[in-house]
């Protein structure tokens, strides 16, 4: 069975066979699939009128567990962004009320960042659906399969996360 990423090998080892290109028969098909799981995301959350970065937001919110409350940085550290831009996230969120400001009980200055009702239903739908198209993705794969590559992943993955 040949893929696109066998024909583009297969392409480059004629024009550079001075050239090792193995390394593109993992990377190459794992931007592919990148670029398929962003698409499906988009589609999830757009079919939630979500944005990705808005699905970021309440998705902290919402694994932090009851009361689905964060502080600005607390949101910051968890979405890997500015406090300028969470700023302007949690504002659209407000707006759209998905989340709610609340005074911070032990800082007089400091707020906290609320999950609203509808903020939780948005989140666990979009989720619900995302991980439809992810099971749909992935279905190829044998139970042992699946686990052997996300092993193999995350020693990729681990140096960036450190």
């Amino acid at each position: 069975m040949e893929d696109d990423v066998d024909r583009l090998i297969a392409a480059w080892q004629r024009e550079r066979p001075d050239m090792d290109v193995s390394p593109m028969h993992i990377l190459s098909r794992v931007t592919r699939l990148a670029l398929h799981l962003d698409r499906a995301r988009k589609q999830a959350f757009a079919d939630h009128d979500l944005e990705p970065s808005e699905f970021d937001v309440l998705s902290a919110l919402r694994r932090s567990g009851e009361p689905y409350q964060l502080s600005p940085g607390q949101l910051v550290q968890e979405t890997l962004v500015t406090s300028g831009t969470m700023t302007n996230r949690v504002d659209r969120l407000v707006r759209k009320g998905l989340v709610e400001r609340l005074p911070d009980p032990a800082d007089r200055r400091g707020v906290q960042v609320r999950l609203t009702t509808p903020g939780k239903n948005a989140v666990d739908g979009a989720l619900d659906a995302l991980l439809g198209h992810e099971q749909e993705l992935l279905a190829g794969l044998s139970a042992d399969e699946a686990t052997a590559l996300a092993g193999a992943l995350r020693t990729l993955s681990l140096p960036f996360d450190r």
